[in-house]
């Protein structure tokens, strides 16, 4: 139901509304936002139901719109919100949608009861000559501010434009995609695990201290008991169950016999599951999220470490972001590295990571692996392509993604 702030149609018929509707469907608040728009041959409407010009009767009353089948006699009653539809003036620019609000595509709908009204229109041109010959004080001091920062924005528009045309001519296109190229990779680096560029062996480069240390691999000697006396028969069941990751139940068929070398690999594996585990998480409302048997220096090192604080709702959260959770797979790939004897399977990781490939490939490549691809690997099905990873000295040169070299083709 619409009805329009300064006064009623004549022809209530000829009027078509379109409705956009928030994209953010899973969003409690921005699923129910609207925005309906309406257009007539001298003027346009807009009206929202959200933002603090919505109207209050929407909160503190229920509408319903009965649509009645003559032939049957019964009447069909569907929810309804009333939205205030205000004037677009010409030469006026409103902006209606914040940065954050998404449309998707409008949905037409045709309303058969709507107010008649008489129009009386002035431009924005018009309205500035009424205030300043007859304006209040306030309403002229306003008139000079909106016209001074019109004046500063074109100022700014025509400075920003010089200075990014002098850019371009001084430096290319080319040489400035391939800095953003660049950028892109600087930025996934400063999740990765501290690098030592001038290692002599390839367990320096990511040390295993700077993945855990020593105090966090003595707690972990508990919790990793249950994968050092672990027996063939365990190892099926929790297959079958999926209690772990893919990486960690083929890893844990092949446990050294030597007693110091199993209880290792034991550690390390029961870390790296815990790690992907915490991936799969979003906002952190448990103190001990990873359940009791973790211990309580591994989980104060998950939260410090791997989760970034969020304000939501009056209360201070830790959030798995999706920077956080680059984090979390770099970390994964170098326990992995150290695990395998420097060569992985970057295709079970990213299935257990639950990312996209090319996601996995440009953390990867920032950790300055060399990728290579097999095929038939334990693990996966046979006809899917693995891809390896392999840190090895001299360490290659960072490039630039593969999403990058393709916009670069395009250009």
């Amino acid at each position: 139901a619409v009805r329009f702030s300064n006064g009623r149609l004549q022809r209530p018929d000829a009027m078509r509304f379109t409705v956009y509707r928030n994209r953010d469907a899973a969003h409690p608040r921005k699923k129910h936002r609207r925005i309906l728009v309406s257009e007539t041959e001298r003027l346009s409407y807009v009206g929202n139901n959200f933002g603090s010009g919505v109207l209050k009767c929407n909160s503190l009353c229920r509408y319903f719109i009965g649509v009645l089948d003559k032939d049957s006699g019964q009447m069909e009653v569907y929810n309804a919100e009333i939205f205030n539809l205000q004037p677009l003036l010409s030469g006026r620019k409103i902006t209606v949608f914040n940065h954050s609000t998404t449309l998707s595509f409008p949905l037409r709908c045709k309303v058969s009861l709507v107010q008649k009204c008489v129009l009386i229109c002035f431009s924005l041109a018009q309205m500035d000559l009424c205030i300043e010959a007859f304006g209040t004080s306030k309403q002229k001091r306003a008139l000079n501010s909106r016209r001074m920062n019109a004046v500063g924005n074109d100022i700014l528009n025509t400075a920003v434009t010089k200075a990014a045309a002098n850019i371009i001519d001084a430096k290319g296109v080319t040489a400035l995609i391939q800095d953003v190229a660049q950028d892109d990779v600087q930025n996934i680096s400063v999740f990765l695990p501290p690098c030592n560029e001038d290692a002599d062996k390839p367990e320096n480069v990511y040390k295993f201290e700077d993945i855990l240390s020593p105090a966090e691999y003595e707690a972990l000697r508990v919790p990793a008991a249950v994968f050092v006396n672990i027996t063939p028969e365990e190892i099926t069941k929790k297959t079958e169950d999926k209690s772990h990751c893919s990486f960690v139940l083929e890893e844990l068929k092949f446990l050294p016999d030597d007693e110091k070398r199993r209880d290792h690999k034991a550690r390390c594996l029961w870390f790296l599951d815990t790690l992907i585990k915490f991936s799969y998480l979003k906002v952190i409302k448990k103190k001990h999220p990873m359940g009791p048997e973790c211990p309580h220096i591994i989980s104060r090192k998950l939260m410090k470490n791997f989760t970034s604080l969020t304000y939501n709702n009056g209360s201070v959260q830790n959030l798995v972001s999706a920077s956080m959770k680059a984090k979390i797979t770099a970390y994964v790939i170098a326990l992995a590295l150290h695990i395998n004897n420097f060569q992985t399977n970057l295709t079970i990781l990213q299935n257990d990571m639950k990312l996209q490939e090319s996601r996995m490939m440009d953390i990867a490549k920032a950790m300055r692996l060399k990728v290579s691809k097999a095929k038939g690997l334990l693990g996966l099905e046979n006809d899917q392509n693995h891809k390896l990873g392999t840190l090895s000295l001299p360490l290659p040169v960072q490039k630039a993604s593969g999403n990058q070299q393709k916009r670069r083709k395009m250009n």
